[in-house]
């Protein structure tokens, strides 16, 4: 269970500094994959380079905290960050985002996140 709840930690820290990445270098993709479309070229930029920075520092944070606290840090960082996808699932829906990209996307990510969380609680 150990190797599980680590490799799960890690993937999800990766994936979120790759979301960073991809929001502060294709965000216009970035923000499509996201469930709301928005101009970078346009007023947007500003909030699509603020998404990600903000993700690549969670996911820093994240592998951080894993490698110098330990575990049961790193379990209660995701308990918390599990809030982010749980909004992104309300902010897509009410922003006219397709259901199965909140729900299929966002909302699934916080339950991977939560089942993370479990894991390192355990270890």
């Amino acid at each position: 269970m150990t190797v599980t709840a680590y490799t799960l930690a890690v993937v999800l820290d990766l994936f979120v500094l790759f979301i960073g990445y991809r929001f502060l270098f294709q965000p216009g993709p970035a923000a499509a994959g996201y469930g709301v479309p928005a101009d970078p070229a346009g007023d947007a930029a500003a909030y699509l380079t603020v998404k990600g920075s903000k993700d690549s520092v969670f996911g820093l944070m994240g592998l951080a905290l894993l490698a110098f606290a330990g575990a049961r840090a790193e379990a209660w960082f995701m308990l918390v960050v599990a809030l982010v996808p749980l909004a992104d699932t309300l902010i897509v829906l009410r922003h006219g985002g397709s259901k199965a990209t909140a729900f299929g996307v966002h909302f699934a990510t916080a339950v991977v996140v939560l089942i993370s969380a479990g894991l390192l609680f355990a270890v």
